[in-house]
């Protein structure tokens, strides 16, 4: 009886991710998908195949092989978008929709706030901020953002 091939994460040469499990199966153009991305962004992680379906259950990803943590790595930075605001400058209207004028860490953008259920508190004093358009913009701590900001925000919360 042979011994269990090991997994294994490779990109193919239209630079998919190519999962190649214990039986030896590819598949292609997995995507990897953070179980908890908000609560515990460094925990367990799924690999879901083109029909929608997990080919692979990554309880501890920082276990990985370092070449196979450096591709899901890149991957899920490809996917999560989510720049997080450290000021707000301006927005339009104390009412919405409102347009928000921020810095984030990716640099200065406008953003476009439908409701104010658009604003969830995460854990502690962590927001999570969806404009418009879908993206999601992360407060980490709104206790220490500047005082204008405080004072901005305020109005919405």
């Amino acid at each position: 009886m042979n011994a269990p091939m090991p997994i294994t994460l490779q990109r193919d040469a239209h630079g998919r991710l190519v999962l190649i499990d214990a039986e030896g199966v590819e598949h292609v153009g997995v995507v990897p998908v953070r179980v908890f991305p908000l609560s515990d962004p460094a925990g367990p992680v799924s690999l879901v195949g083109t029909d929608g379906r997990e080919r692979l259950w990554i309880a501890r990803p920082e276990a990985l092989p370092a070449a196979a943590k450096t591709l899901l790595d890149e991957e899920l930075a490809r996917r999560e978008f989510a720049p997080v605001i450290e000021r707000l400058l301006e927005v339009s209207t104390f009412s919405t929709p409102s347009t928000w004028t921020v810095d984030t860490d990716r640099g200065r953008t406008t953003l476009v706030l439908k409701g104010e259920e658009d604003i969830r508190r995460l854990n502690g004093s962590a927001l999570l901020i969806t404009d418009s358009q879908g993206i999601g913009y992360r407060i980490a701590d709104a206790k220490a953002l500047d005082r204008r900001s405080k004072r901005l925000l305020e109005r919405f919360l």
